[in-house]
């Protein structure tokens, strides 16, 4: 059986499907690293809404995703960038997330850590009125159970001054932690809002006061998740963390040798691209566990195309490559999303999304992954 995929450029090449899939099953607890994969949501393809409505969740399938990342046994980082928040899921539909999320998590022994923003804010805001914004969602998580997750704002990125806005807002919100946190620098490529974060558009000065925040609170800061797809800097800033304080990747680019590291540390990982390779993502971990760093390495390696491809500029739009893969490995039943983000990606780039993960073997069922992209094509106008 082939498939004929768009080439990308007005053509068409024969593409022989795989026919059995990646042999990978749920195993022991991961030991060496700590790795979260942030997870999407399911929409709702039933809801009667536009892309500007509030989100309309499908949430038996969206923690049903939940428990499958739990029992390869990663850990599920909640509301994050990747469940679309602020590009489609508003704050009344992340903090419903977080909540049923954290339960089901407790009912099964899974580990969540859920994201803590200033998304209800709407329009300009004081100071005040983002650190008020930030207490209601740090409270909301600390109640439901899970760690928090500290995310860049948009709105601070906004009212900000300088880099002493930073060092008081966060400072403030470290001390009144119940818990250690993770701190989340986000970087412009996956919101553009969020340019000049930490008070400059110097990557090197933003650094200094992003280090100076957690130099003054280590005991409040469980670790910090670096999303600049930028390895050596990510590596520059682990070097310089107080001891204790971990760095999980976020660089979707480079997670191989972040997470194996080097002769002076390692990078734990929170990652987007661990939703659609969750189970690959857990057997490679498992791994390095063993110490086998080059075993680790020939597992997590050959994904990294896939993973560029999917973050490729625009690198905010990623989210449609992966609901598009879950839709094709059968964890769920259409390929809708809310927002209607599933038109922000061209039929090309999903051919190639759908050619890199089948040579991959992520698809548990590739007669069902190959159908669901002739399905998609036909659509598109593409016989077969």
């Amino acid at each position: 059986m082939t498939i004929q995929l768009p080439d990308g450029n007005g053509g068409f090449k024969t593409y022989t499907p795989r026919t059995e899939p990646l042999a990978v099953s749920p195993g022991t607890p991961l030991t060496s690293r700590t790795v979260f994969s942030a997870a999407h949501v399911v929409a709702d393809p039933f809801a009667d809404v536009s892309p500007d409505s509030p989100a309309a969740v499908d949430w038996d399938a969206t923690l049903a995703f939940r428990r499958h990342l739990w029992s390869h046994g990663l850990g599920v980082a909640e509301a994050m960038d990747t469940a679309q928040r602020g590009m489609g899921l508003d704050w009344a539909g992340a903090a419903e997330l977080i909540r049923r999320s954290a339960a089901e998590a407790k009912a099964v022994g899974g580990r969540i850590a859920c994201g803590v923003g200033t998304d209800q804010l709407t329009g300009p805001a004081s100071l005040p009125d983002i650190r008020k914004a930030y207490e209601e969602q740090l409270a909301l998580v600390e109640e439901s159970g899970a760690q928090a997750i500290l995310m860049a704002s948009r709105a601070l990125a906004a009212a900000a001054s300088g880099p002493e806005d930073y060092l008081e807002v966060y400072g403030h919100l470290l001390r009144q932690a119940a818990e250690p946190v993770v701190l989340h620098w986000l970087g412009p490529m996956f919101d553009p809002a969020l340019e000049g974060y930490w008070g400059s558009s110097d990557l090197d000065t933003a650094t200094e006061t992003f280090l100076a925040v957690i130099a003054a609170h280590p005991d409040k800061v469980d670790g910090i998740k670096v999303s600049l797809l930028d390895a050596q800097r990510e590596i520059d800033i682990r070097r310089r963390l107080p001891q204790g304080v971990r760095c999980y990747t976020g660089d979707d680019f480079n997670y191989p040798e972040l997470i194996a590291g080097d002769e002076k540390g390692f990078s734990h990982a929170l990652l987007g691209i661990f939703d659609p390779l969750g189970p690959l993502a857990a057997q490679a971990v498992r791994v390095l566990d063993t110490g086998d760093v080059k075993g680790f390495r020939e597992l997590l390696d050959p994904t990294v195309e896939l993973s560029r491809h999917l973050f490729q500029t625009p690198t905010r739009f990623y989210k449609t490559g992966v609901v598009f893969l879950a839709w094709l490995a059968g964890h769920q039943s259409h390929f809708t999303m809310v927002g209607g983000l599933q038109s922000a990606r061209s039929l090309p780039h999903f051919a190639r999304a759908y050619e890199l993960a089948d040579g991959l073997g992520l698809f548990p069922d590739p007669a069902l992954a190959e159908n669901r992209m002739k399905n998609l094509l036909s659509l598109y106008g593409v016989d077969q």
